[in-house]
């Protein structure tokens, strides 16, 4: 039977950390990354697969790692997934993600998150072995105002951070992601208190022994606690190399920690030390309350957002950008769908000594 719910009991805590997302100003010129889809559509027709459009997406894709494709008068996922491929080529499915995302169409998922939650900045899978080259936004459902989605320039905040001691301070010590899934079985009939997500949509299993066996095929160390809790620890560099700057680039957040939760229904009432993720450095110290707030403050600098409309299709590097959201609210009647498509993958090689 389902408790009674105090809503004081799930306020969010008094010291939220909450991300400002930008300074006001694109740090990019938009036109560096923005195809108005009306030079490649007929008047009155919707956007179509095409060379000369595959090409364009390709090019810009390859000099800034954005690609923001408006005016498709496209309105279906099948369509906007279609134009997408000419640069997400290879798609994979979401699994030993974090997040529990629903699939939308093959290959095609939901974000995964409530809406009056933030997002903050993040690469996509960065805290398992496999992760992922790219990722792509379909935007299938919008509200009148805001729901955008916001991305940083990592490669400005590589360089930001390196400058400063918590930044020398993470390229040392590298990084453990804790992460806690719970089992599904334990909250039949049972509010999902303190749940972020089950080990069975994490691992799409439902057997505990195929469970561990892809945990450990991502190279996360697991083990089970009570009431069939799955604890995942992974032990990585803070950064990652990328082959096409030959360069290190930061590849990590706040997004992996307990502050992850601050404004995440049914769990931002739990004391840091019991929400489902952590981040710690690689020696297992605990960072500071400072320290968190550089590795916020560092992306919000070379933030911006997408104006998202219906029909707009997005594509992000994961390793020249970092990608978030504010918490959205929703008028009467309104809906926010986003597809996302997760790019070809790719096992984290960690950064070289000599690629700094």
């Amino acid at each position: 039977m389902n408790e009674i719910i105090d809503n004081e009991t799930f306020s969010p805590l008094a010291s939220a950390q909450e991300p400002q997302w930008w300074l006001g100003s694109p740090v990019i010129d938009p036109l560096k990354y923005t195809i108005d889809g009306n030079e490649f559509r007929k008047q009155g027709a919707p956007l179509m697969a095409s060379d000369a459009l595959g090409n364009r997406m390709q090019s810009i894709f390859n000099d800034v790692g954005l690609v923001h494709i408006t005016n498709t008068g496209l309105a279906d996922l099948d369509s906007m997934k279609e134009i997408a491929s000419h640069v997400i080529k290879k798609q994979r499915r979401y699994e030993g993600g974090a997040n529990p995302r629903k699939a939308l169409r093959a290959n095609v998922f939901e974000v995964g998150a409530p809406l009056e939650a933030w997002l903050h900045y993040h690469h996509e899978m960065a805290y398992i072995g496999s992760s992922t080259k790219m990722l792509g936004f379909l935007v299938h459902k919008m509200p009148k105002k805001g729901g955008y989605t916001f991305v940083s320039d990592n490669v400005r905040a590589t360089e930001d951070i390196l400058a400063t001691p918590f930044g020398k301070k993470l390229k040392e010590k590298g990084l453990c992601y804790h992460r806690n899934l719970t089992d599904r079985e334990q909250f039949k009939d049972k509010l999902d208190i303190g749940v972020y997500n089950h080990w069975q949509q994490s691992m799409l299993t439902e057997d505990p022994d195929v469970a561990i066996y892809e945990a450990k095929k991502r190279g996360l160390q697991a083990e089970w606690g009570a009431n069939r809790l799955l604890k995942t620890r992974y032990y990585i560099s803070a950064f990652e190399y990328f082959p096409q700057m030959d360069q290190n680039l930061l590849y990590s957040s706040m997004a992996d920690d307990s502050t992850w939760f601050d404004t995440w229904p049914m769990v931002q009432h739990l004391p840091e030390d019991e929400r489902p993720l952590k981040l710690t450095f690689g020696d297992d110290t605990e960072m500071s309350r400072d320290e968190k707030q550089q590795f916020l403050d560092v992306y919000d600098r070379y933030g911006f957002p997408l104006e998202w409309q219906v029909g707009d299709i997005g594509i992000i590097c994961n390793f020249r950008f970092a990608h978030g959201r504010p918490a959205v609210h929703l008028q009467e009647g309104e809906e926010r769908q986003l597809g996302v498509l997760i790019g070809d993958s790719y096992d984290r090689v960690q950064a070289y000594d000599d690629k700094w």
